[in-house]
């Protein structure tokens, strides 16, 4: 594959709406490793990533689409290799850059991805929904390439992120000894653990604090379902000067009442509510995903999005679907 790779002038990564530490790691890690081996890139993020993502090596190689999308329509039409990274959807990038992948055209699409329920649009693919990450799949993927001697600090540090991010730093069931073996090869590399664990998880404002404070308060819990939901207004968020990234994490204090399987988190952002699940039972909230809101992911880590309306009835709704998909 590293020979076909070469043989491209200029490839696109493309990462999923609302980049999180997997997307935004694994696509830094493969834009330097293909900078190494020749092969000009760029990295599209359909809309802004976290701030406490910007610290990282390379992550300036990037456009975000949502703020420049002509330019990144220039870069589309003089591309001939396309990276699908941390998706196997199209709809996962949105309308216009969903509109742009497919269209008609000579470019070679390469897709590597760890969910279920793949599209299978791509002219090549690795996707292993047993990986940790799709960090982790790079990883693999250079190492495919027997290019692990290419693998310096920066590469590390983004295949670490996205690897402590999407794993929870090592504690869900996604995690293989192999996750294990590559943590080490990236610290024998002079990777700083330490250092990166505080720069995105220790770097919280005041304002984030406090909104987690008033959060925290708002839980409810349906004992018939194991399931703890909480819900946040835009207005409620504008209250707390709230950033991107800024609710990162607050279905997993949902899913940490003992006795709770099961976790819902709704954020109005604009003219969507996106809701994330999690759950540490038996329940497949991927499939609950996809059954009533068209969304993916993972058996125990999942996401949706509907269009705006009244977060009340939205959540009601959600309720009401979660009891009959567990009682099927």
């Amino acid at each position: 594959m590293k020979e076909l790779i070469k043989t491209k002038n200029f490839a696109l990564i493309f990462s999923h709406q609302g980049p999180d530490g997997d997307s935004v790691g694994s696509s830094v890690a493969l834009s330097i490793y293909l900078s190494k081996i020749g092969v000009e890139n760029k990295i599209i993020f359909p809309d802004p990533y976290p701030h406490f993502f910007s610290w990282i090596t390379g992550i300036n190689n990037s456009i975000v689409a949502s703020e420049n999308l002509e330019k990144v329509e220039q870069l589309y039409d003089a591309s001939d290799l396309i990276f699908c990274l941390d998706f196997n959807h199209r709809s996962r990038v949105g309308k216009a850059l969903q509109e742009l992948i497919s269209r008609t055209n000579n470019k070679y699409i390469f897709v590597i991805d760890h969910h279920t329920h793949p599209e299978n649009f791509g002219n090549y693919e690795i996707i292993d929904e047993n990986a940790s990450s799709t960090a982790e799949l790079i990883y693999k993927f250079i190492d495919s390439n027997n290019d692990l001697s290419l693998v310096d600090i920066p590469i590390s540090e983004a295949i670490y992120t996205g690897i402590i991010t999407d794993t929870g730093s090592f504690k869900y069931s996604s995690v293989t000894s192999t996750t294990h073996q590559i943590a080490a090869f990236l610290k024998d590399k002079g990777l700083n653990q330490v250092v990166i664990h505080d720069k995105i998880f220790n770097q919280n404002s005041v304002s984030k604090i406090n909104l987690l404070g008033y959060a925290l308060q708002k839980i409810k819990i349906e004992e018939s379902v194991s399931l703890a939901l909480l819900f946040l207004t835009e207005k409620e968020l504008n209250m707390f000067n709230y950033q991107k990234g800024d609710s990162e994490g607050f279905v997993n204090y949902c899913l940490s009442i003992k006795g709770i399987e099961n976790a819902v988190f709704l954020r109005e952002d604009k003219d969507i509510i996106k809701i994330s699940l999690r759950s540490k039972g038996k329940v497949k909230v991927n499939e609950f995903s996809s059954k009533f809101y068209e969304g993916g992911g993972h058996q125990n880590a999942a996401g949706a999005a509907v269009k705006n309306q009244d977060m009340n009835t939205v959540v009601k709704e959600l309720i009401q679907n979660f009891k009959v998909f567990c009682s099927e």
